[in-house]
């Protein structure tokens, strides 16, 4: 019989704990989350530096900075967690009787054009399951991997080989503006757009549209006369005015109908694309959810 190694009495509960220190990198925020004492985190980070004869976390500041070693050893980590999650999720699925929660982080664009016909199925297939939405602002590949989402859903990249993707709809970038802006009486030039008074969703700072590299592609830079965090005051803002907001096809057609819609001169795509983790790839639940999703998507696009 072998010996007894150093690191027999790691459990997976001390990994997730490791992890969750790595990701917020802080040890009180990691006890905040798990709602235990700091104690607590600290107790077993320390048995994982006793085992692999390594500090882990040094102090930085207000928080910790993970060595060399934590970090493959988290990215080995986190791919077993997930693949231990999976193997434990239910397979079997009835979605009249099932219970549970579908978690999706994604962005004002899904929240318009997706959502709402999602959450109608959802609730007419499976009255009992819960939806929850995260705002994605440029950090779903995070609340993926952080296990704070089940589904991340949007124009972003999540990379590993414990995440799955399915692309399920292409958009793409169109004007809209007042009816009275005289770009609206015909076809918009190229040349004309670059001239025009502009409005710029800048998402937080979180993302940049990508209609703006392809301007760049072709050396062409405007300035907006406007900036806004996000779409949701959009329509009021460019009501009665000269301004021309570039937003993605979809969400335009999705708006009440008071604003004006134009091609763009140029056409740019926009990749609505689904992922999900290893932890929920086998779950009867997550795997209808994701179909559903795919579902909506298509009908969207009709």
């Amino acid at each position: 019989m072998a010996a007894n190694s150093s690191i027999d009495p790691i459990d997976i509960g001390t990994l997730r704990t490791l992890v969750l220190v790595y990701d917020l990198q802080s040890f009180s925020a990691a006890a905040k989350r798990l709602d235990v004492n700091q104690s607590t985190i600290s107790y077993a980070v320390e048995r994982l530096r006793g085992a692999l004869g390594d500090p882990l976390f040094v102090r930085n500041g207000n928080g910790v900075t993970a060595t060399e070693r934590c970090a493959a050893l988290v990215n080995w980590a986190r791919d077993m967690i997930g693949e231990i999650d999976g193997l434990a999720s239910p397979v079997e699925f009835d979605p009249a009787t099932a219970q549970g929660s579908v978690t999706i982080s994604c962005n004002y664009h899904e929240r318009q054009t997706l959502i709402p016909q999602f959450s109608a199925w959802l609730r007419a297939g499976a009255p009992r399951i819960r939806l929850v939405l995260l705002d994605a602002a440029g950090h779903g590949d995070v609340h993926l991997k952080q296990n704070q989402c089940d589904i991340v859903l949007g124009p972003v990249g999540v990379v590993g080989e414990s995440f799955f993707r399915r692309h399920i709809l292409t958009d793409h970038y169109v004007c809209v503006m007042d009816p009275a802006n005289p770009l609206a009486r015909s076809r918009i030039a190229l040349s004309a757009y670059a001239k025009a008074e502009h409005v710029f969703i800048t998402h937080s700072g979180e993302w940049q549209p990508l209609y703006l590299e392809a301007l760049k592609a072709r050396e062409i830079e405007i300035e907006p006369a406007v900036s806004l965090p996000n779409h949701d005051s959009l329509e009021r803002i460019v009501a009665g005015t000269r301004l021309v907001a570039t937003i993605p096809h979809h969400l335009a057609r999705a708006m009440p109908g008071g604003l004006h819609v134009a091609s763009l001169p140029f056409r740019v795509p926009i990749s609505i694309d689904m992922y999900w983790s290893a932890r929920t790839a086998k779950s009867g639940l997550h795997k209808w959810a994701r179909g559903l999703l795919a579902e909506v998507a298509k009908a969207c696009a009709a």
